[in-house]
């Protein structure tokens, strides 16, 4: 994770230009991006969202006199990579932020506001609403990179798929009575044989998503690494693997294995026996939007709920 230029600096092309993602199926998040929207709107800035989020903000909104007059609208079949704007706002929890990251063009910050059960990967809470509209008017943010993963499937040798993730790539077995068998290598060289349910690859952003509840390590953003979790792996050696962020792993199906890979709990890649997942860094960042300085195990606390009663400060 890496701090870079702030929303100002980007904001040197004139109004400020949002582009908004709602969970849709959630009314606190139709409710407080209607009233966000509004308010936005009246201080002359530039809303965009796609098609079915605004119709549906538009349905749902009669009652508090909503209107999207004045909000551009990007067709839902042509949305992703094409959410373009200053920074993208969600207002949902991790799952509609990770909607969102498919959506936004290649570099641009998500800021979310979470109305979700953990939000893990959002900025700021629903009362904190006013602070985020009044940050945006003024383009008082600061950016940050996570590093996203790149997977490609390989087959005789040619690549014959791929995809990107935010937190995690995983590939699952096919079929709950049968394990797969994954031969697993790193940097080129054969690390080991794991009979498993799957095997998880995930970045320090997804340590605190399907890693952890499958036994991985919590990873600090900050921290450059990949992680290679095992999922119930027969083995003697099946432990979670914390490797260098230029290393590449590779994943190997045995011949009758059926399995598919997972990209973000979002995406599938239907695999067959004997293909090669190769999994590495992407070049792409994905870039989150910064509204105050909050560090990682303030955040940890919080989302986990976790005791820190009796805590007497640092000791001079």
């Amino acid at each position: 994770m890496s701090a870079t230029s702030d929303g100002a600096e980007a904001g040197a092309r004139g109004a400020v230009q949002v582009f908004v993602v709602v969970n849709t199926g959630s009314d606190d998040a139709r409710r407080v991006a209607r009233s966000t929207i509004t308010a936005l709107l009246g201080a002359g800035v530039r809303v965009g969202g796609t098609a079915g989020d605004i119709e549906a903000l538009e349905s749902s909104g009669a009652g508090d006199g909503f209107s999207s007059a004045g909000v551009e609208v990007l067709a839902d079949d042509s949305a992703a990579g094409n959410a373009r704007g200053d920074v993208v706002v969600v207002f949902g929890g991790d799952g509609t932020i990770l909607r969102a990251a498919e959506l936004a063009e290649p570099g641009t910050p998500l800021l979310g506001v979470n109305l979700g059960h953990v939000g893990f990967l959002a900025e700021a809470e629903p009362e904190d609403v006013q602070f985020v509209v009044e940050a945006l008017i003024a383009r008082r943010w600061s950016v940050e990179e996570r590093t996203r993963l790149r997977v490609n499937v390989l087959r005789g040798g040619e690549v014959v798929d791929g995809t990107w993730a935010l937190n995690e790539v995983s590939i699952e077995k096919g079929a709950r009575e049968r394990m797969i068998e994954v031969l697993v290598e790193v940097d080129g060289r054969p690390l080991s044989r794991w009979g498993c349910d799957g095997v998880v690859c995930a970045t320090p952003t997804g340590s605190t998503a399907y890693a952890f509840s499958a036994g991985g390590p919590v990873v600090w953003p900050e921290v450059a690494a990949m992680l290679v979790v095992p999922l119930s792996a027969h083995a003697l050696f099946a432990r979670p693997l914390v490797v260098s962020p230029s290393s590449t792993i590779a994943l190997d199906l045995a011949p009758g294995s059926r399995a598919v890979l997972w990209a973000d709990g979002r995406r599938t890649i239907d695999v067959q026996p004997g293909d090669r997942l190769v999994v590495s860094a992407d070049p792409i960042p994905v870039r989150f939007a910064r509204l105050a300085p909050a560090p990682f195990t303030d955040r940890l606390v919080a989302k986990f709920d976790l005791p820190v009663d009796g805590w007497r400060g640092r000791q001079r």
